[in-house]
């Protein structure tokens, strides 16, 4: 497809890179492999994006470059304009509109809470990682509709952020702190888990010399 297309766009250009007919069907045997682990949609838009920038066929190196750069092209931001809305908007996920489909569902894989109670430096890495997943499988065609969240998550989730934000307010904190402080709370009771994040609560506690008690 990719082959045809360049020639009915490029023309003699491209043609005339071939002496034989045998060269030819070498060259297509190559881009054919070269291509092999991407989908007909990002064929297409890398296609689209070499007619409209291109004023000569691209090598194969330069084809693929434009495939793992197709983002701009598809309506999709850089992952830190996109950790930025995720982080803004994790408390009320299902009422914002958002910018795009990948932005959500790699929030949601990522976790809410996380994102609203973790600092950059340790949930940046995570949505990175399903940024990068949810751009290619948009980028494959993979529908990515916004999904309706479970009530019972939702509620579960609200009820402990509300607990944080009345707690903050009553040891007098601010609430990105409380939310560091009170992390341990998202993991299970009596788990190791939960006990090894309360321990670095208290001692994030006394570093910081704060006169306050934590939950159970």
């Amino acid at each position: 497809m990719v082959f045809t297309r360049f020639i009915a766009i490029y023309g003699h250009k491209f043609k005339s890179s071939f002496e034989t007919e045998s060269e030819m069907r070498i060259a297509k045997r190559e881009w054919a492999m070269s291509l092999a682990e991407y989908s007909e949609n990002e064929l297409v838009a890398a296609v689209t994006v070499s007619k409209e920038t291109l004023a000569w066929a691209p090598s194969i190196s330069e084809f693929i470059v434009i495939l793992d750069n197709l983002n701009g092209a598809m309506g999709m931001v850089d992952v830190r304009p996109a950790y930025r809305e995720a982080c803004f908007h994790a408390q009320q996920p299902s009422k914002h509109k958002w910018s795009h489909p990948t932005i959500y569902h790699a929030g949601q894989a990522t976790g809410w809470f996380e994102l609203r109670s973790q600092q950059e430096k340790t949930s940046f890495p995570v949505f990175e990682y399903h940024y990068q997943i949810m751009c290619r499988r948009f980028r494959k065609g993979d529908p990515l509709d916004k999904p309706s969240v479970p009530a019972i998550v939702n509620k579960q989730d609200a009820t402990l952020s509300q607990f944080i934000i009345n707690w903050a307010d009553e040891q007098q904190l601010a609430p990105e702190l409380a939310s560091s402080l009170l992390y341990f709370m998202t993991k299970p009771k009596g788990s190791k888990t939960r006990e090894n994040f309360r321990i670095k609560s208290l001692a994030k506690i006394q570093a910081l010399d704060l006169s306050v008690q934590l939950p159970d």
